[in-house]
């Protein structure tokens, strides 16, 4: 299955929750009971954050595959031709090297976002998921101006 298609029946799925838990605070608050209602404006908190976790998400991966398709357009996009593991999963050492690479490049673009894009897979490939999406962070707000 694809990412993306994974990532829709997940955020489908937490929507329907999201609308279910609202339902029942609602249900909770108009109860009338002093109890019910606290448990109720309690319940209201849990979708509203899920809502905006969700939005933030997919906010997040939809600017990150329109800069990807604009950098592949481009060709800019990094060659995936490192070495991997029986896994799948790059190999440390060769991603390592290439990481290298890409961090000095953004040394000495600091402003173009394309740089960062790149940075971020270098990360993702070294294994540093935090790091890489603060450098694809940086480079969205970069592209956006």
């Amino acid at each position: 299955m694809k990412p993306r298609t994974v990532a829709l029946i997940l955020a489908v799925a937490t929507a329907a929750y999201l609308v279910l838990a609202t339902w029942r605070a609602w249900a909770l608050v108009t109860s009338g009971d002093p109890t019910a209602m606290g448990l109720g404006v309690a319940v209201v908190v849990i979708p509203v954050i899920g809502a905006w976790l969700l939005y933030r998400e997919i906010a997040f991966g939809m600017r990150t595959q329109a800069l990807g398709r604009e950098l592949a357009d481009e060709g800019g996009l990094p060659v995936d031709d490192l070495p991997r593991t029986a896994s799948g999963r790059v190999q440390k050492e060769a991603a390592d090297e290439r990481f290298t690479e890409y961090q000095h490049e953004v040394e000495h673009s600091p402003a173009d976002w394309r740089a960062w894009y790149r940075l971020a897979i270098g990360y993702d490939d070294a294994r540093d998921r935090k790091r890489a999406r603060a450098a694809m962070r940086k480079a969205i707000r970069l592209h956006a101006g």
